[in-house]
């Protein structure tokens, strides 16, 4: 009966295993492209995270605008708009919750500017502070039933829907201060 050399090569072949030189895993090259496919693919999702976000503060603060803007006008139905409109708006639970709340009744919004509302007798401003640019522009732009939409930089708007460019005018800084009028 012939002898059969039993050998490591032989051995791994009849295993089913590989040779000890053969490659096993990627390559450090391989580990850096996926690292680099990895990283491009995060910061893409990053980066569209970072637009939605930014496009609900912009739509959460036409709604508390405009919700404000609705009960004053419910709380004062049929009398004059008083100088200090807040404190009785908060009494009647009447600032939307996205509104924060700071000491001695102060409200700011997502930004961290100061939320005003103030009466002058038969009108009253809302005013919003520390808006980005490109957040003015959608309140201005899309903006409806109001009396005029001021910054402090420049003219009012008093016919809507306000155009693109009547929007950009008002919002030229990279933050402004918008006063909503309404009566």
């Amino acid at each position: 009966m012939p002898y059969i050399v039993s050998t490591p090569a032989s051995r791994a072949a009849l295993h089913g295993r590989r040779r000890r030189g053969a490659q096993r895993g990627a390559s450090l090259l391989e580990a850096i492209a996926y690292l680099g496919i990895a990283a491009a693919v995060v910061l893409g999702a990053v980066s569209l995270l970072n637009g939605a976000f930014g496009s609900a503060k912009s739509n959460q603060a036409a709604e508390e605008v405009v919700a404000l803007r609705t009960a004053a006008r419910k709380l004062y139905m049929g009398q004059s708009y008083p100088a200090e409109m807040v404190p009785n708006l908060l009494l009647a639970n009447a600032v939307p919750a996205t509104i924060i709340r700071g000491g001695e009744g102060a409200l700011n919004n997502s930004w961290g500017g100061a939320v005003t509302v103030v009466g002058a007798g038969a009108t009253f401003t809302i005013s919003y502070a520390a808006v980005p640019q490109d957040v003015c522009m959608n309140l201005v732009s899309g903006a409806s039933g109001w009396t005029s939409i001021a910054t402090g930089e420049s003219s009012s708007v008093t016919t809507f829907p306000a155009t693109a460019a009547q929007a950009a005018t008002l919002c030229g800084a990279a933050t402004n201060n918008i006063t909503f009028t309404a009566s």
